[in-house]
């Protein structure tokens, strides 16, 4: 049992003051039995047949916790992403994506094995909530839309510290398979353009981007976003003009900060 324990209002509150996110951050969490699911609090279930991106769309744009079992979602695609249905050779073969988002059924089939999934067996049901709401305690991974302004600084913000080079990817359609599934399956922060089917059926904006990552990120994002906002660089960050001579903008932020850097330079 994890012993992680989070003040998500705090760190809630925090992310909307730095970056003022326009949708709600939610958690994602994978259950082993539907029973586990089952058991949050206040969990809303389907009535319907949904893509996976629905269900993330009703938690972060009207708020609600809900849990879903492979029976739920719409098809293979949204259900093998999360390890509850098996990534088997029909999966695998893409052949109803052919001619449909790939020319040819090969094409189809290096799109399915380039996907990141979580490895089937183990779970049965998912949930997404608020991460406000605290009932995901805490949750595998945590969802946060942002626009390319807004991505940038909770990039920086999570580079502050501990500094690495970021990768990320995008397989087309299906690129939950790049988000969701990625920081899932690896534990680590994921970043990619959302698809057609996320702005079709999840309601993800034409401005929007998601990262997916685990919670443990989201502390030491927060405090890299706070250095950053008391070295300046706050979102949104506001014109300097094309034409104007950058010396004074840039030298402004870097002359106090010892000599050698980029704005020192002549």
């Amino acid at each position: 049992m994890t012993t992680e324990t989070y003040d998500w209002t705090t760190i809630v509150d925090e992310l909307n003051q730095h970056l003022r996110l326009r949708s709600i951050p939610i958690g994602m969490k994978l259950f082993e039995t539907v029973e586990e699911m089952e058991a949050i609090p206040k969990i809303r279930r389907p009535r319907a047949k949904h893509a996976t991106d629905q269900i993330v769309g009703q938690a972060r744009l009207l708020g609600w916790t809900i849990g879903i079992t492979v029976d739920d979602l719409v098809g293979a695609q949204c259900g093998a992403v999360i390890g509850l249905h098996p990534q088997d050779d029909e999966w695998r073969s893409g052949k109803r994506m052919a001619g449909v988002w790939f020319e040819t059924e090969a094409d189809a089939r290096r799109h399915q094995e380039a996907m990141d999934c979580v490895p089937y067996g183990r779970y049965r049901a998912m949930a997404v909530s608020p991460l406000t709401s605290g009932r995901l305690n805490p949750p595998d991974i945590c969802l946060i839309f942002a626009t390319p302004g807004q991505m940038m600084f909770l990039i920086n913000g999570l580079q502050w510290s501990g500094y690495k080079k970021l990768s990320f990817t995008s397989v087309g359609e299906s690129a939950c398979a790049d988000s969701w599934g990625k920081a899932l399956k690896t534990g680590e922060p994921a970043l990619t353009i959302p698809c057609y089917a996320e702005r079709r059926y999840g309601g993800v904006a034409d401005d929007e981007l998601l990262m997916a990552m685990p919670p443990r990120y989201l502390p030491k994002t927060i405090a890299g976003l706070a250095a950053l906002a008391k070295n300046g660089f706050r979102y949104p960050p506001p014109p300097y003009g094309v034409q104007a001579d950058a010396t004074a903008g840039i030298g402004g932020f870097y002359a106090s900060k010892g000599k050698g850097e980029a704005g020192g330079k002549s």
